[in-house]
């Protein structure tokens, strides 16, 4: 809400009626950074939901709520200078590969449990949940 919200009143502040901008390059910043923020999304969703169903809720929704975070951080630096939303990038794409690995350790001790019965699922949850705060180091 808060992107669509810029968006909109970087569109208003233009003066003009429909979203194509010719020259604004405010406006654009501002419509690149919506429409970035808006291709990761389904990403980040699906890794999220693989992660807390797969391995661990609590590590994953910390997780969540740090990439939320970074990309508000990525947002507002975009708006700034292009360097200005670099950290927040590089920042988001730790986070989702963070969850990306949750997911990968999950559907192994799935299938560990499955063809061996061997289950794995306290020594994943206990190391996802010691890895997550180095999260918030940038």
């Amino acid at each position: 809400a808060f992107f669509a919200n810029k968006v909109e009143h970087e569109s208003r502040h233009c003066n003009g009626k429909g979203f194509q901008r010719q020259g604004s390059s405010s406006f654009d910043r501002v419509y690149t950074a919506n429409q970035n923020c808006g291709h990761a999304y389904p990403t980040f969703l699906a890794v999220l939901w693989c992660a807390g169903l797969l391995c661990s809720q609590a590590p994953a929704a910390f997780a969540g709520l740090m990439y939320l975070f970074v990309r508000q951080k990525y947002f507002v630096g975009y708006l700034g200078e292009r360097t200005q939303s670099t950290p927040g990038y590089l920042f988001g794409k730790r986070i989702i590969l963070f969850l990306f690995l949750m997911s990968v350790a999950g559907i192994l001790n799935y299938y560990l449990v499955f063809f061996f019965g061997s289950d794995f699922e306290i020594h994943i949850k206990t190391i996802t949940s010691a890895i997550s705060p180095l999260l918030l180091i940038p």
